[in-house]
């Protein structure tokens, strides 16, 4: 009975709050808007699923207003708490769709729209969520999503949507019939402008987009000797970028095939990048880290971290 009345305040205390705000968002507020979302952002942290749905809800109001799509952004472990929610999952189809439905009212935002997946991976999180949807309307809305992704950031969403295999999945939504007439148009949309993407790519940008998301996969180019004879220095643009996301993805990843294509990468880099490439991968920490690998209880890696120990001491010796 407690928790009950208590939770009826909660609910109370929300709804003055929301009801300011909404009302105040064309003048001057009267509440600080940051410190309402810091707030918020505590209550989405809940344990009370109830407390939960609940500011989820109110987020879908406030964030038709655009400064507080900014606000929201700005305020420190927010969104990460709303993605977190949303990769835990929900039974509940409703709850999924008011989920979202913030994120997609999130993306109208340009900035927000160039930076979600980059720093939430959320691309291929709201896949899953589209593939195991029950209702269309959770599927309409992640299909808007990605319609404003692609519309406000194609630079930024349209490589990793394709690395993320978003394209056969819109072509087998493309196969369905929906109720909804604004869905396979946005379908059509997100299609053509993956196909175009693809068509005007070249082999070495779907190789920094793989680096790029940490999602790396025996694509053609960590394997052919060609790719690697033409473009090894090239990882070494921007300040060396793409050379240091193999370097930290060799630090941080668990995964057994990372480890591996991140140690065959690395060697194939330090055979073909010049007498540089052995000095950036000792002076990244890299060289210790492949041969600490060589005793990795997973044969590929143990393989992979071997041969990249060679081609740097081949090189060493050159």
């Amino acid at each position: 009975m407690a928790s009950l009345c208590f939770l009826n305040e909660m609910i109370n205390g929300i709804t003055r709050n929301m009801d300011i705000l909404r009302s105040s968002a064309g003048h001057q507020c009267a509440i600080d808007i940051n410190e309402f979302f810091r707030w918020m952002t505590f209550q989405l942290q809940s344990r009370n699923q109830n407390l939960i749905e609940l500011n989820i809800q109110i987020l879908d109001a406030l964030f038709h207003i655009p400064p507080y799509r900014k606000a929201f952004w700005q305020t420190i472990h927010a969104v990460d708490t709303l993605v977190h929610i949303l990769k835990k999952g929900s039974s509940n189809p409703q709850v999924l769709y008011e989920l979202c439905f913030a994120i997609w009212l999130l993306t109208f935002d340009q900035e927000i729209a160039a930076n979600l997946n980059r720093k939430y991976d959320v691309i291929p999180t709201l896949i899953e969520v589209a593939k195991s949807a029950v209702k269309e309307k959770v599927i309409r809305v992640i299909v808007a999503t990605f319609k404003n992704m692609i519309e406000k950031a194609p630079r930024e969403n349209l490589s990793a949507m394709l690395v993320e295999k978003l394209q056969p999945f819109a072509e087998h939504l493309s196969t369905r019939k929906w109720q909804d007439r604004d869905i396979m148009d946005d379908i059509s949309l997100i299609q053509e402008r993956l196909q175009e993407n693809f068509q005007d790519l070249t082999t070495f940008e779907v190789y920094a987009s793989e680096v790029e998301t940490g999602k790396l996969e025996w694509s053609p180019p960590h394997q052919s000797e060609n790719f690697w004879r033409q473009y090894a220095s090239r990882l070494n643009d921007q300040d060396n970028k793409l050379l240091r996301m193999l370097v930290r993805l060799l630090s941080t990843s668990t995964h057994t095939t990372i480890l591996a294509i991140t140690c065959h990468d690395l060697g194939q880099y330090v055979k073909y990048a010049g007498s540089n490439g052995k000095k950036f991968l000792e002076d990244f920490g890299a060289k210790r880290r492949i041969m600490e690998l060589m005793t990795h209880e997973d044969p590929d890696v143990r393989y992979h971290a071997l041969s990249a120990t060679q081609k740097y001491f081949a090189m060493a010796s050159a």
